[in-house]
């Protein structure tokens, strides 16, 4: 076993996620390895790569000022909702700027990483050590227990048969990868895509197509397929509430952050998001959509624009949850029955993470258990960073856990009040941080809050001093 790197961290994947952590914990002086299976970074953003789930005509949902990292802000000159050209450019500026590309190894697929007891003591600052150009030194040789505190190592076993001893991992590799399907009796004869394996209008042209599902993907790739299908159908299992993407030339996720920093209540801000749909696209069931079957901010935000004047233009139809399958004939539970050619599924996808034993994780659920989606409740030296769906940008966010993160294994050397209260904290799982009341579905397992959350990572930062 390769034990060069058991000095360090192991920080999986070189995506949105993983590049903020890299970013802190270079700033921190905690020596890693950013571990990236492609030959590129971006992630999800690195548009043709096999592990990349966007499309073509993929634009950010939420806008550029909400979406950015805390401290490298989107040019100005960038739209409000920046193509994934401009999202992956902005990324690697984001790399470039802060040095991060030397600290990553391309084209290194992880396999397998499991917890092993410790092989040997770590040596004094084992933190400060490594290649990582920065140093933390100790206040004093008691100060130095870093190694001792986290007691463990991880063997990491790479695509390439190396094994690698590791003094902790760090989850970053996302979680939009695995495509979920729903089981529908019978088979369809034709073509069947799910939205991450879409990538270009050519398969929709000409075609009968039927677009599974009501969320961002569903909506956006419904609108494409009325634009370049013969025919173009949008199944929905339920009603969800649509918000425009501009309110009054102002993106609407700005819109409701300013009620946000007024602290509306749920109630208030609820009225004044109805009032802005109905004022901007008018009630949904005017053009056929299916009344939402429950309240705004209960599942995670629909934000488009243009659904409404597809279906209104007769370019896209309505239709409900699928039955089953005939052939090419698809039977609806309204009792409808209509043949498509190609079938795109945007069914959203499973948390996985083949690459570790559940148990690690403490998965209850669907889903890890961890305090703040963050910290393991027992380990020092296990953490994911990324695993939520915020109901608007996610990358400041991911910015604030990585911080948190790294400010943690700095505290954990001086082993003080603060690191002690944390680590209560994570230890009792403590839950009042999760805020907001959502659907009980797969979809929404990792959702949260953004504004609450945010404040409750601040809060924490704070703490640890």
């Amino acid at each position: 076993m390769n034990t060069a790197h058991s000095d360090r961290f192991c920080i999986l994947g070189a995506g949105t996620s993983g590049l903020a952590v890299a970013k802190n914990f270079l700033a921190a002086g905690i020596p890693f390895d950013c571990l990236e299976r492609e030959d590129q970074i971006g992630g999800n953003w690195c548009y043709g790569k096999p592990s990349s789930s966007i499309y073509q005509s993929t634009h950010l949902i939420s806008s550029k000022r909400l979406t950015e990292y805390t401290d490298f802000p989107m040019p100005e000159e960038f739209p409000e909702f920046p193509s994934h050209k401009l999202v992956f450019e902005y990324l690697r500026n984001y790399a470039e700027h802060f040095d991060l590309l030397p600290h990553i190894q391309f084209n290194t697929a992880v396999e397998w990483l499991e917890p092993i007891s410790d092989v040997s003591k770590p040596e004094p600052n084992a933190l400060a050590s490594g290649d990582s150009g920065i140093r933390v030194e100790p206040e004093s040789p008691e100060a130095s227990a870093y190694g001792s505190v986290l007691g463990g190592k991880w063997r990491v076993k790479l695509a390439s048969g190396e094994e690698r001893l590791y003094r902790g991992v760090v989850i970053a590799n996302g979680h939009n990868w695995d495509p979920r399907l729903p089981e529908f009796p019978g088979e369809f004869a034709g073509q069947v895509f799910h939205s991450s394996q879409y990538k270009t209008p050519e398969v929709l042209t000409g075609q009968r197509v039927l677009v599974v599902g009501g969320g961002n993907s569903g909506c956006d790739l419904a609108v494409e397929a009325a634009t370049y299908a013969k025919r173009a159908v949008q199944s929905w299992r339920r009603g969800y509430p649509i918000l425009p993407k501009f309110f009054k030339g102002k993106p609407i996720d700005a819109c409701g952050e300013t009620l946000l920093r007024w602290r509306w209540p749920v109630w208030a801000r609820r009225l004044a998001a109805k009032l802005a749909v109905r004022w901007v696209l008018g009630p949904p069931e005017l053009v056929g959509l299916p009344k939402p079957d429950h309240k705004l901010f209960e599942s995670h935000p629909v934000i488009n624009s243009r659904l409404h004047d597809s279906i209104a233009h007769g370019n896209l139809a309505i239709k409900p949850n699928v039955r089953e399958f005939a052939g090419k004939t698809v039977h609806f539970l309204d009792g409808t029955s209509e043949e498509f050619d190609v079938i795109l599924f945007a069914t959203g996808f499973k948390v996985s993470l083949p690459f570790i034993d559940p148990a690690e994780l403490n998965w209850r659920e669907g889903r890890p258990d961890l305090y703040l989606n963050i910290f393991h409740p027992q380990r020092d030296d296990l953490f994911c960073v990324g695993l939520i769906q915020p109901d608007s940008g996610q990358w400041g966010l991911v910015d604030y856990q990585a911080q948190l993160v790294a400010k943690y294994l700095v505290g954990l050397e001086k082993q003080g009040s603060a690191v002690t209260r944390f680590k209560r904290l994570k230890a009792a799982n403590e839950r009042s941080w999760r805020r907001g009341k959502f659907l009980d579905s797969p979809r929404h397992r990792l959702e949260v809050e953004h504004f609450s959350y945010r404040r409750e990572l601040k809060k924490r930062l704070a703490g640890l001093g």
